[in-house]
């Protein structure tokens, strides 16, 4: 083992630096070497303490390292070695309070080379005190010879940081082509990622588009078909809540019973889709079968009630019975729990047709009483489900504005009332909702 004790920066850089190049270690180890002693020694050195400097090689079993280990030893004379805060050492080491040690592995073959000596043999010696000596006997570092701490050989030196240099410089080039290329394959990746993105998207919508064409060919294979009666003109719109679930619980029905009566069904069942939907159609089937066997009109909405729920406990729902005599013009209204249907008459005036009563589901289920009242001439009646009125959250506004339109819509072709009544009604929307309006007028008979 060879020791050196230093009381310079530079001095001690190039010694390890030319004991990094006598022992051929890859250039980078060599400048990552020359760092984390120099890191080290800075601070003893400030203090006015000198370091020793100790290289020793050692043999390893380990085949990675065929060539052995050259382990590196800096010493103080006093317990002050520590890295300045926060920092990491280039090159790890084992440190401890008064001696820092780096075994790094050798090439296979590399001669046994210690601590080099300067531009001359007796550039650098060791005393009595082992205390690395510059010309004369005076420790390197120290007055005398090199004692400014200037390296022996500023031309060598040079030429090592030149080399170092080169190697970080190509480091530095390595990792920005690796920068490069990994920013242009994230690039690629992002650009596929987005494409796939972008088809997933496209396939949603086509499954998203069929879904709602398949229920909207099932919504109206279940709503009934339009039906022709001289003197009476009928029209319906109806709109769910969601574009991707096109059905909901806001049903209707329609048909002549044996007398020539029209009978008229609305329903809102509580809830949104095919759930809902199917408990508007178990009423409104309910409703009709009740009809076409002739019971009364005040007796249906109850009735309803009996027979649905043993079948489905949970089903509310709340319903409008209308029966028109399209020749007389005479009007009979059942409700429960439904907003009352509004009737515009040929002259402007409006009238809500006011009925209490309970919907199915409800406790004490059953309209009240059947209202009796009579279509004229160009008269229109308005039936309709909540969704229409409540869309801004204040039904006695929405009906305000409802009556409004529908006085002024009055005149219009039949087939486009409903729909102008529900735009003018959705202008704002707070609050959606399946949405049902129904339009029925008497129409002029040929005289």
């Amino acid at each position: 083992m060879r020791r050196h004790t230093f009381h310079a920066l530079p001095a001690l850089r190039h010694a390890v630096r030319r004991l990094g190049t006598a022992n051929a270690l890859p250039v980078e180890t060599r400048a990552r070497l020359v760092l984390s002693v120099s890191t080290l020694a800075d601070s003893v050195l400030r203090a006015g303490y000198g370091v020793t400097l100790e290289s020793a090689r050692t043999r390893t079993k380990d085949r990675s390292s065929a060539g052995g280990s050259l382990a590196v030893t800096l010493r103080t004379p006093a317990p002050v070695l520590a890295p300045p805060a926060g920092a990491e050492l280039p090159l790890p080491a084992q440190v401890s309070s008064d001696a820092a040690t780096w075994h790094v592995p050798l090439p296979a073959g590399t001669p046994e080379i210690r601590i080099p000596a300067g531009r001359h043999s007796d550039d650098a010696t060791t005393g009595g005190s082992g205390r690395l000596r510059g010309p004369g006997g005076t420790p390197a570092g120290a007055s005398g010879g090199d004692g400014d701490g200037a390296v022996s050989d500023p031309v060598a030196e040079n030429r090592l940081l030149e080399e170092e240099l080169r190697v970080a410089l190509a480091r530095v080039d390595s990792l920005a082509a690796d920068q490069r290329r990994l920013t242009h394959e994230l690039a690629e990746t992002n650009s596929g990622v987005l494409a796939l993105y972008v088809q997933l998207e496209e396939r949603d919508e086509q499954l998203r588009t069929a879904h709602g064409h398949i229920l909207r060919e099932l919504e109206d294979a279940l709503r009934p078909p339009p039906i022709a009666v001289d003197g009476l003109e009928l029209a319906v719109h109806y709109a769910p809540a969601g574009t991707d679930a096109p059905t909901g619980g806001d049903f209707y029905d329609w048909f002549i019973l044996p007398d020539g009566t029209v009978h008229i069904t609305v329903v809102d069942a509580l809830g949104h889709g095919v759930r809902s939907t199917r408990s508007a159609l178990n009423v409104t089937h309910a409703v009709r079968t009740l009809a076409l066997e002739g019971h009364p009109l005040k007796s249906i909405v109850a009735r309803t009630d009996e027979i649905l729920a043993p079948l489905d406990p949970e089903l509310m729902a709340t319903v409008l019975l209308a029966r028109i005599d399209p020749v007389s013009g005479d009007l009979q209204l059942a409700n429960g729990s439904h907003p009352p249907a509004l009737a515009v008459r040929d002259s402007g005036e409006k009238e809500y047709l006011e009925v209490r009563g309970r919907g199915v589901g409800y406790p004490f289920p059953g309209s009240e009483r059947v209202l009796h009242a009579k279509l004229d001439e160009g008269d229109l009646l308005v039936l309709y489900t909540d969704g229409l009125t409540e869309s801004r959250r204040d039904p006695r506004e929405g009906e305000q504005r409802l009556a409004e339109s529908a006085r002024r819509h009055r005149h219009r072709p039949i087939g486009e009332i409903p729909g102008a009544i529900a735009e003018d009604m959705h202008t704002v929307v707070l609050h959606p909702d399946d949405t049902l309006a129904l339009a029925v007028r008497l129409s002029p008979r040929p005289r």
